[in-house]
């Protein structure tokens, strides 16, 4: 049985209009990859009450995070050669059965060491559905219906990790942090039976199984697992400072290149690198680290803005961050059907120039800035952001060939992935390079023998009554509180416009790319 059989009875049933056990069955696939990409983010705000169950310091609670995304960084490239192997649905019901007994058995963690494998284990797992998901809609829809799909599956994408946080800090507030994990249990318990039920859209090759490359293997678990554990814990010790970052970076790189080199000289690589041979492919990744830049980096930043300068509680936050997924929401179609109407490349430009423009925006904010002065650069990202999304699909993997899809699918998730993993690395040295250095400039203004200082002790003793002289400590202190305040602004503001420079930049981009011709697709027999 060969690999690159396009698409088996399921996929036929597709092509001729789409059978309900099928339909139903690929719903229940997005919810899965749903819980797989939520679970990411809804730990987040629920570390402090992890860390005192469990007795563990700030340092080790982090691990909680990094352990997922080492594992499911890992696991998004190697899914591409098990869906040849086993079937895109075969290996999502594994992932998915997989995914949920870890969430329960992360809920009965009884230490932090058991807690760290399990999520380990469950991001390993659970990411193996994400690409199954990202391939199927050119696998299981009729090219009519895949704009629709692709809207669908891109709005999944974009809303898991902006309500993760607050959904996690709501749970635990509401019960416990054990259920977090908990509430993974019955909706995999019913995507597991509805995936199962469902025809397959794809057919496996199990002689795959006997060339499968363990050396290659071993090498890309260590090259990217390397990487993710450098971004993410590089800006917390000082990157290079600590000998720890220092050896994982040699051993990313090393094992890169010896990756590299495998995939290249061995006759069955675990990860095709040659399809980026196909101009759109490779472009479509570089687009996609972008939008990973602004998606996660954007939900990362914003409410540490809010939080850190407006003093904003959760509940506001999470009003403030809503307006980026209502205009997702809103958008999502509207794209989709622009789309087809004036072409893919053009949605694409205008995706890319709202979310920068939201984020050039949001690096115009004071400390005073107005609500109405929140609301518009989110909204704009958040239209940028999904019009993005749409359309980087199709540009991307609609013009490769069925049985490239799988391989491509996952190559592409983990470029979005890796994306917002070197944004945020960046993100983090930026804050504090960048405060150090206006603080410090700010600091010279903290002289009593400059005029602009005296003014403002002025100011100070009229606005509290009494003489100004005598109250010197509570002036100084006041004016270190402010230049802390401008510089947390200005530092905020330097980093939304580097993001959004990046978005202008990838701009560039766009024309290089061809128009998407679909080669074949379960609808195009």
């Amino acid at each position: 049985m060969s690999a690159t059989a396009p698409a088996s009875a399921g996929g036929a049933e597709a092509a001729a209009g789409m059978s309900t056990p099928l339909l139903v069955g690929w719903v229940a696939m997005v919810v899965g990859m749903f819980l797989a990409i939520l679970d990411i983010q809804i730990v987040a705000s629920s570390l402090s009450e992890i860390q005192a169950g469990l007795a563990a310091s700030p340092d080790e609670i982090s691990w909680i995070q990094t352990a997922y995304l080492i594992a499911e960084v890992i696991m998004i490239p190697l899914s591409g050669y098990l869906a040849r192997m086993w079937g895109s649905r075969r290996l999502f019901v594994l992932s998915a059965a997989g995914f949920t007994l870890a969430s329960l058995a992360c809920a009965f963690a009884w230490s932090l060491e058991s807690l760290i494998v399990m999520r380990a284990i469950q991001g390993f797992i659970g990411g193996g559905m994400i690409p199954c998901v990202f391939a199927s809609v050119y696998l299981v829809f009729p090219a009519a219906r895949q704009p629709a799909a692709s809207v669908a599956v891109g709005m999944i994408v974009t809303l898991a990790p902006a309500v993760g946080p607050t959904l996690g800090g709501f749970i635990t507030e509401s019960l416990s942090w054990h259920w977090l994990f908990l509430i993974n249990v019955v909706p995999g318990l019913v995507v597991i039976l509805l995936v199962s039920s469902m025809p397959d859209f794809d057919r496996g090759d199990p002689s795959l199984a006997r060339g499968f490359d363990s050396l290659g293997l071993v090498l890309m678990a260590l090259f990217l697992g390397g990487l993710e554990f450098v971004l993410d814990e590089g800006p917390r010790d000082d990157w290079f400072d600590e000998p720890v970052i220092t050896l994982w970076s040699a051993i990313s790189l090393l094992a890169g290149a010896l990756f590299l080199w495998r995939c290249f000289s061995y006759y069955r690589p675990i990860v095709d690198l040659r399809i980026f041979a196909n101009r759109n492919f490779a472009l479509g990744c570089l687009l996609a680290g972008v939008l990973g830049l602004g998606l996660f980096g954007g939900v990362y930043i914003t409410p540490l803005y809010l939080s850190r300068v407006q003093g904003f509680n959760a509940y506001q936050i999470g009003m403030v961050m809503s307006v980026m997924g209502i205009f997702m929401f809103i958008t999502a179609p509207v794209a989709g059907k622009l789309a087809e109407r004036v072409g893919t490349r053009a949605v694409l430009f205008v995706g890319i120039l709202l979310a920068g423009i939201g984020l050039l925006g949001a690096g115009s904010f004071s400390a005073d800035s107005a609500r109405d002065a929140l609301f518009w650069p989110q909204a704009l990202r958040g239209m940028g952001l999904v019009t993005m999304i749409v359309t980087l699909n199709k540009v991307a993997l609609a013009t490769l060939a069925p049985e490239q899809l799988s391989n491509a699918s996952g190559l592409y998730n983990l470029a979005r992935n890796m994306g917002g993993a070197l944004g945020l690395a960046a993100i983090n040295t930026l804050l504090d390079g960048r405060f150090d250095l206006h603080f410090a400039r700010l600091g010279d203004w903290l002289d009593p023998a400059r005029p602009e200082y005296q003014a403002f002790g002025q100011r100070v003793g009229q606005a509290l009554g009494g003489d100004p002289t005598a109250q010197g400590g509570v002036v100084l202190e006041m004016a270190r509180q402010l230049a802390h305040r401008e510089a947390l602004v200005m530092t905020f503001n330097d980093v939304h416009t580097l993001m959004g420079l990046c978005f202008a930049l990838a701009l560039l981009l766009v024309p290089l790319l061809k128009r998407p011709r679909q080669l074949l697709t379960a609808g195009a027999h």
